[in-house]
């Protein structure tokens, strides 16, 4: 008798936007205890509650662990409903047949829960196969400790072999976080966001403002600091300004919002589920409003082309 496939976990269905907590605990690249503190995270945390915000994407490596904690002390002081997506890194040394449960194990204890909503592949990293991570994944949904399977910087291909090896045991494939934004739009030349539209797979798109880069607060002159300063460069941020430009102006049609809530919008009304962080009050309810209303497909149609003409100047340099 053929197995019956299960229909796609509607577990994201009707979700636009979450809040990444890579940046809750992070000290190396986003300054955690310099910049912001502890304080900061549980106020950004109450108010995206406040703003109706309700997924919660973070994984064991943020902040070595310190992102979960912080949900997991988090969690019990409200009554609302909140969706937890974490996620294991496959490390080359976590070799043995229990290891993502194990990982598991020690996530649920971080975040105070006996099961998460999405519990993610974090990177494909050999020498363990695809296939031998999802036989762990069934296993550990097939007991109730998961509620949702989802993989995170999977190409076509290895996305593809995901839902294979799921499909064996009826287990749909929920989610494929990867990085998208108006900058980074490889996911729709490769095949990879209409293989998952077709499928019932949710893309989860992290780092949507391009780590900060299309807030349109960074110009050629006031480069941003740190790590992020070697990946966008001068010469990026000089190509990019007639985005920022074309952005702050559609924001200007839609009742004032920012070229950060434009290019959120974007990547919503691309059918994806953006999170981008927030280290703060201000950045949390910048968000949040970017959902409750959509661009038109003329102005998403302008930004694809304002993007692919800025993407041309930066492969040139």
């Amino acid at each position: 008798m053929e197995m019956q496939i299960k229909t796609p976990s509607s577990v994201l269905d009707g979700i636009e936007l979450g809040i990444g907590t890579w940046a809750w605990g992070d000290r190396l690249v986003w300054g955690y205890g310099n910049q912001y503190s502890a304080n900061d995270v549980e106020e950004s945390f109450h108010a995206a509650i406040d703003n109706g915000i309700r997924f919660f994407d973070t994984a064991e490596v943020y902040g070595q662990g310190k992102s979960e904690k912080f949900i997991g002390q988090l969690l019990p002081s409200i009554n609302e409903k909140v969706m937890v997506a974490t996620k294991i890194m496959p490390f080359p040394w976590r070799l043995a047949k229990n290891a993502l449960r194990k990982t598991l194990a020690a996530s649920l204890k971080r975040l105070g829960l006996k099961k998460v909503d999405l519990y993610q592949m974090h990177w494909p990293m050999p020498p363990v196969s695809v296939e031998s991570w999802m036989q762990q994944m069934t296993e550990v949904y097939e007991e109730g400790l998961i509620s949702a399977v989802g993989v995170s910087n999977y190409n076509l291909e290895l996305t593809k072999r995901s839902v294979d090896a799921l499909q064996k045991k009826g287990i749909p494939l929920a989610s494929n976080q990867v990085e998208y934004h108006l900058l980074e739009r490889r996911i729709e030349k490769d095949g990879l966001l209409d293989y998952c539209k077709a499928n019932g797979i949710k893309v989860i798109a992290y780092s949507p403002l391009a780590m900060g880069i299309l807030s349109g607060k960074y110009t050629p002159d006031n480069p941003p600091k740190g790590t992020r300063s070697a990946h966008y460069n001068k010469g990026i941020l000089e190509a990019i300004q007639p985005l920022i430009k074309l952005m702050k102006g559609i924001g200007l049609d839609h009742e004032g919002k920012t070229a950060s809530q434009v290019a959120l919008n974007w990547v919503i009304c691309k059918g994806t589920l953006a999170i981008p962080g927030a280290k703060n009050i201000t950045q949390v309810e910048q968000n949040a409003g970017a959902i409750g209303w959509h661009l038109t497909e003329d102005e998403v149609r302008k930004l694809d082309e304002s993007s692919e003409a800025v993407g041309k100047i930066i492969s040139r340099n």
